[in-house]
């Protein structure tokens, strides 16, 4: 999720392997697939203009390349600014900044398996797997809360609302919070998409501010009172004698809690709007709970929830033909990836019944989502128990996408069940 920016400028590439399309253009970020399509059906690796650095569209590239230990997340563990070139840090968002120093999501090894062994027990799949009552709880409740309106934006009433209360629970966090860590997450996420101004630079530092804030107190009641949650776990857990100082914790819940919703809440709203554009029958969608999981799989691929995933180059190297130096920006384009023809049969078409599924929609290699089992576990239960209860639900108007690339998701979706 984090931004990573192109260090020093690219210019010797061949205008045939150059590609153009603005991520602010409502025309794209609306549909950003037929760009997808063009570059994977003419040269899925290309220079992107507005962003200034290689891309990969191809599936093949994309999941090999997110296993690939020559280029990370990170580039300041093996190099000085200085040799680089890297620009100092803006002092407007230090605060922001810090939740990001020790973000599992920025980190290489060693310092990202320690941290990752550290809080991965609380993620592995028969953990989770627990919370499934609790998940479709929520979801009933939250439909008896609006089923009796004309109409709802599903986003706001369905969508947002259980996947941050779900993960605040986990952490320690009272679900009354909700509202305001989605407040606090949706500002700080801004900071990772195209185009970010100085205006959003300082409003997402002041999110950061005071989540951060907030945290410091919860972690020093935590210390006093310890309890049966994450947030305890992850102050007490030692690996190799070392335990998670403050900093860390705080950048860990913080993470958690921002990645924790956002690729859930735009894939509900992706994958229903699928459903529902598709013509299938829900309820074959839904019948088992093996049709449940290739459904809400198929949405992950369809209309992924994140489309662009950057690396630096850690060594100069010549990868595929593309001269690449320490320090450069690739980027791995997993909305385009997934949409593949030459990996999947009719690509452009929704089938929750294909063969050869697949997607790299939560990432692969050691930055693999570390949420991606309860992400699969909320949007199984949650749109199994809204298409349950709500039969006849249908668009009440033109779903529309956010501005919000590379992220991609639906700024609201009005329904229907009369």
């Amino acid at each position: 999720m984090a931004a990573i920016i192109q260090i020093k400028p690219i210019t010797d590439v061949p205008a045939n392997r150059r590609a153009s399309a603005n991520p602010k253009d409502p025309a794209f970020f609306q549909n950003p697939y037929p760009f997808y399509e063009q570059r994977n059906t003419s040269e899925p690796a290309f220079f992107w203009e507005e962003y200034g650095h290689w891309c990969f569209a191809g599936f093949k590239s994309v999941s090999s390349l997110l296993r690939d230990k020559r280029f990370g997340r990170d580039i300041l563990h093996i190099a000085s600014r200085e040799e680089i070139g890297l620009p100092e840090p803006k002092p407007h968002v230090a605060d922001f900044d810090l939740t990001e120093k020790y973000s599992l999501l920025n980190l290489e090894a060693p310092a990202h398996t320690r941290l990752r062994m550290l809080v991965n027990r609380a993620f592995v799949s028969r953990q989770v797997e627990q919370l499934r009552p609790r998940i479709n709880q929520l979801a009933n409740e939250i439909i008896d809360g609006f089923e009796g309106e004309e109409s709802v934006d599903l986003i706001k009433a369905f969508a947002a609302p259980i996947p941050a209360i779900v993960i605040a629970e986990m952490i320690g966090l009272p679900a009354e919070m909700a509202p305001q860590l989605l407040n606090w997450s949706n500002r700080m996420v801004t900071m990772y998409m195209f185009g970010v101004t100085h205006e959003t630079e300082l409003d997402a530092n002041q999110a950061a501010a005071e989540f951060m804030d907030y945290l410091r107190t919860v972690i020093a009641e935590r210390r006093k009172a310890p309890r049966e949650d994450l947030l305890t776990q992850m102050l007490t857990t030692e690996q190799g004698g070392e335990k998670l100082t403050d900093d860390e914790v705080m950048s860990t819940a913080i993470l958690l809690l921002n990645a924790g919703h956002e690729a859930t809440v735009h894939t509900t709203g992706n994958g229903v709007k699928s459903i529902l554009e598709s013509g299938l029958d829900p309820k074959t969608l839904f019948a088992t709970p093996e049709q449940a999981e290739a459904t809400v799989e198929e949405c992950l691929r369809f209309d992924a929830p994140l489309h662009l995933f950057t690396r630096y180059a850690l060594h100069d190297m010549d990868y595929e033909g593309i001269p690449l130096r320490r320090g450069d920006v690739i980027g791995l384009m997993l909305g385009a990836a997934n949409r593949d023809p030459s990996r999947f049969a009719n690509a452009g078409t929704f089938d929750p019944f294909r063969t050869d599924g697949a997607n790299v929609s939560f990432g692969a290699g050691i930055h693999f989502c570390i949420g991606a089992p309860l992400a699969r576990i909320e949007l199984q239960e949650s749109m199994s128990t809204l298409f349950r209860r709500l039969p006849k639900l249908r668009l009440a108007e033109q779903p529309r996408y956010g501005d919000v690339y590379h992220f991609h998701g639906l700024e609201k979706l009005m329904v229907r069940w009369d």
